[in-house]
């Protein structure tokens, strides 16, 4: 039997109360026909591709698609089907319900038994489905009834059950590279018998706005055949101009946030400033809200940098002030300079991590006593204990230190910070190694 999508009601042209003989987006009239024609996962399709391998054997087990829209996960879904001779049936997580799910499920098994054919079941935004709803996929993955391919733009590891997930295989399609989005390109070229109008900066410029998404760049390029007049050709103003510029993918609640957050942090620790305000215009661009960017800054200026140069607090927190006093957009650049600032400073996580040991052993030590020599003694009881008895004054030592034990009697002294010979805290260690030669002469070790 042929595999095919089972119909459910009118076209969307039907709906649109368009005629049959409406022209088909020129997405779907390219939409690849077999798994070679597919562009930009030869990571999966390639010769020692990962669906290559499973196609060899002609056995198919269930399978989590993870990628960005409009690179190939439907396609590549309806195409395995084919490929191994299994019903094609699509469904979407936003419009289904359990009831639905059942439906589905007892219609597969019908199938199954009936015709002996098995059932590709394609979920896409397999990730909206709530626990129970995912949990309802696993009595039919583990006895065969179907073959689940689910396609999500979320991360898996986040979105999905650990138990679906244990029973199926996570491929990841990537966004198309600039040679991907111009292959498909030629190809729309080739079907409609006339090239792009534009010249070469225009059509680089398509395919940034593309941004990684085949579909789009299909979409944009009969937007600008559409526009252009006999004989014109677009430059890449033009071009911006005529067909706005395609909002970058991104979500500030999901992974390109967290992914593009990581990214300026890691390139500000890494004191790269030029890629941290590349991520930075970035999270702006997509709409990031510029106090959240700058609160990170300050993050950053505390866990990355330290003392090695404590002016980088300051200027984080300044930065917060400015935008506060001047607003969008000038506020901005005062960020973008605290970013800078940041990135190009020395850095250290010596404080960062003196705080996280010393939290860690007030944990574990207990309530113990400071020394009763740093204890003041307000009432003759306290005095009579010993409170404050033998409490050496530093400021009326020569060097303005005594060198007395501060940590309780029954603690061994602990080391802390450790700062490196970097930045202002080389100047710190310098400090700390003089003091600690005086604690060791006056047995204050």
């Amino acid at each position: 039997m042929t595999p095919r999508a089972k119909a459910s009601g009118p076209s969307l042209f039907a709906a649109a109360g368009l005629d049959k003989d409406t022209p088909r987006p020129l997405a779907d009239k390219l939409r690849p026909r077999k798994l070679d024609e597919v562009v930009g996962q030869d990571h999966l399709l390639g010769p020692d591709g990962a669906l290559t391998r499973m196609l060899a054997t002609r056995s198919l087990g269930s399978l989590v698609f993870w990628g960005p829209p409009g690179t190939g996960k439907t396609t590549v879904a309806r195409l395995l089907a084919q490929e191994t001779d299994l019903y094609f049936e699509q469904i979407s997580a936003i419009f289904t319900g359990v009831a639905d799910l059942k439906k589905v499920f007892e219609e597969a098994r019908r199938r199954r038994e009936e015709l002996g054919q098995g059932t590709l079941l394609f979920v896409d935004e397999v990730h909206r489905f709530n626990r129970a709803q995912q949990d309802s996929f696993l009595p039919v993955m583990e006895d065969g009834t179907i073959v689940l391919v689910g396609a999500t733009t979320e991360n898996p590891s986040f979105e999905l059950n650990a138990a679906l997930l244990s029973r199926a295989r996570v491929l990841v399609f990537r966004p198309l590279d600039a040679a991907a989005i111009e292959k498909l390109l030629t190809r729309a070229e080739a079907l409609e018998g006339k090239p792009l109008p534009l010249d070469a900066q225009a059509r680089e410029a398509l395919t940034g706005m593309a941004d990684g998404d085949g579909r789009a760049s299909l979409t944009l390029a009969e937007e600008i055949w559409r526009a252009a007049r006999p004989e014109e050709v677009f430059s890449a103003a033009k071009l911006q101009e005529i067909v706005q510029r395609r909002a970058p993918i991104y979500d500030k609640a999901q992974d390109g946030h967290y992914n593009l957050i990581s990214a300026l942090h890691k390139s500000v620790r890494g004191s790269d400033p030029d890629a941290a305000l590349y991520y930075f215009c970035r999270m702006l661009d997509a709409g990031e809200p510029p106090l959240y960017l700058c609160r990170r800054i300050v993050r950053m200026a505390i866990e990355d940098v330290g003392l090695a140069d404590p002016q980088a607090l300051v200027i984080a927190n300044a930065a917060k002030e400015t935008y506060d006093f001047l607003g969008s957009p000038e506020g901005e650049l005062a960020i973008a300079q605290a970013l800078i600032y940041v990135a190009t400073a020395p850095k250290s996580n010596a404080g960062y991590k003196a705080y996280g040991a010393a939290m860690a052993v007030a944990k574990q030590a207990g309530s113990l006593l400071p020394p009763k020599h740093i204890l003041n003694a307000p009432t003759n009881l306290m005095k009579s204990e010993g409170y404050g008895r033998g409490y050496a004054y530093d400021h009326d030592t020569a060097e303005g230190f005594s060198g007395q034990n501060y940590f309780p009697d029954e603690m061994p002294r602990q080391q802390f910070y450790n700062p490196p010979e970097r930045g202002f805290e080389r100047e710190i260690r310098k400090r700390l190694d003089y003091w600690a030669r005086l604690r060791k002469e006056r047995g204050g070790e």
